[in-house]
């Protein structure tokens, strides 16, 4: 069986992780998620009504692209995670529209003991995804609580 994520030792304050995965949001994933989570704003949803607004066309929605961002990073952030303690400073730095494929990198900013339990840790990171153009799309920044390797207390 593959591992998923990594332990609190292994992430390294600095480095810069460009995720493997990439996903093109096709109109159904705009539709089924605008569906999910009851926004049914027309700018997401209606061509017509987007073909008259400011950018022409209909525009994903931005906490599809925030959804997919953090996924995209379980692999190597948050695959061996205890909880995703904090999000802050989503923002979204330019519009998204179906066809466009997003592609995220993460730098790991800190990382710190946790005060309450030995066996774990908190790793802050920044994550920004662009598309297929290189354009920045989204950008935030979170705290992780992640398990440190088993074991590592076994000699104290």
């Amino acid at each position: 069986m593959e591992q998923i994520g990594r332990y609190f030792e292994e992430f390294i304050i600095g480095d810069i992780i460009e995720h493997k995965t990439s996903k093109t949001i096709f109109e159904s994933d705009n539709n089924f998620f605008s569906l999910l989570t009851m926004n049914h704003h027309p700018v997401h949803t209606n061509a017509d009504y987007a073909s008259k607004q400011q950018h022409g066309r209909i525009l994903v929605v931005g906490t599809l692209v925030f959804s997919l961002a953090v996924g995209i990073t379980v692999p190597d952030i948050s695959g061996k995670a205890i909880a995703n303690l904090l999000y802050e400073n989503v923002e979204h730095l330019a519009p998204v529209f179906i066809g466009d494929t997003i592609y995220v990198k993460t730098k790991i900013l800190d990382k710190f003991e946790s005060k309450s339990k030995r066996d774990r840790g908190i790793v802050y990171v920044e994550t920004i995804a662009h598309n297929q153009d290189g354009n920045k799309v989204l950008r935030f920044r979170r705290k992780v609580l992640i398990k440190k390797k088993e074991g590592i207390f076994d000699e104290l």
